[in-house]
């Protein structure tokens, strides 16, 4: 059975101010989006199920979901601020999202097989989808065995400013033992660095991974996420702004033992539009990939 991917996109509305805006940036105007989901066919995936907001379904469909219909299955699930377990009703003045692991849970229903989850607005590159679809195609049927693509953090970095990055912390077997969230990571003078809760200067070697956002689980997943967020309900649905976060499921999972996550190592470069300065240089990179070879002139 061919893995599902699974694109979180219930942001996009809010970030973009609608879907008119879906910036294109390749060379005839497709989304970064659509490179993902590009790569994804050709690396052995399946189905595609999008995670989007109620309000711009029929925008969505018509703009994203057709394009794709005719070269692999769709479905579109919904993230909705009331969708909480029995008993819980979302407390007046909450306008956040509850995160992405609450996005993820939304895909219970359709998702039956192995599957990744991505961010729509990040560019992963060809080798990151080749890599997990061959992981993900060897998992039917198992469970508790999950894995998630560490990026080389020297392929991850913008020239327009410092970024934040999940830094993963893993064992001799090159399995998952943590991940923590570092902000303002740049490259000076050649190195790349971050300063720690300390006030510490902290030097990453070329290769560190880091967490991007691409992780590969079973549907055994959906069941510890709904078990999960039922506690993370209870101690914080009064927090209007805090987020139930894939990593926060994934790092209880791991600490208890009820998991693992392997990381995958990846040739891809990562890039992204985080600053509005970045935005031609990835036209420019998608340019070049497409110069190079790496993807057709037209997409779909």
């Amino acid at each position: 059975m061919k893995p599902t991917l699974f694109v979180l996109a219930a942001g996009m509305g809010s970030r973009y101010g609608g879907l008119k805006q879906l910036d294109g940036l390749g060379p005839n105007g497709e989304t970064i989006m659509d490179y993902s989901i590009f790569d994804a066919i050709r690396g052995g995936f399946g189905k595609l199920v999008f995670v989007i907001r109620k309000s711009f379904e029929q925008d969505f469909r018509e703009k994203i979901v057709s394009k794709y219909e005719n070269h692999i299955p769709v479905e579109v699930v919904f993230q909705d601020l009331n969708d909480l377990p029995a008993g819980f009703t979302c407390p007046e003045g909450r306008q956040k999202p509850w995160g992405t692991n609450h996005a993820v849970l939304m895909g219970k229903d359709v998702i039956k097989e192995p599957f990744a989850v991505i961010n729509a607005d990040d560019f992963y590159g060809r080798d990151s989808f080749a890599v997990l679809g061959k992981w993900l195609s060897g998992m039917d049927g198992k469970k508790n065995s999950y894995c998630m693509v560490g990026y080389r953090v020297g392929n991850t970095l913008s020239e327009s400013g410092s970024v934040a990055r999940g830094v993963c912390e893993t064992n001799a077997e090159g399995y998952l033992t943590g991940v923590v969230e570092r902000t303002a990571i740049e490259r000076i003078d050649g190195e790349i660095q971050f300063i720690d809760e300390n006030g510490k200067k902290v030097v990453l070697e070329e290769n560190t991974p880091v967490s991007m956002n691409m992780w590969g689980f079973t549907p055994d997943y959906f069941q510890y996420s709904e078990d999960y967020f039922v506690d993370f309900l209870k101690k914080n649905i009064d927090n209007l702004k805090c987020e139930y976060f894939i990593p926060l499921m994934v790092n209880e999972l791991i600490t208890k033992g009820i998991a693992t996550v392997k990381v995958l190592d990846t040739t891809s470069k990562w890039f992204g539009v985080t600053y509005a300065a970045d935005r031609q240089s990835v036209v420019d990179k998608i340019q070049a990939l497409v110069d190079a070879g790496e993807y057709p002139n037209k997409l779909f």
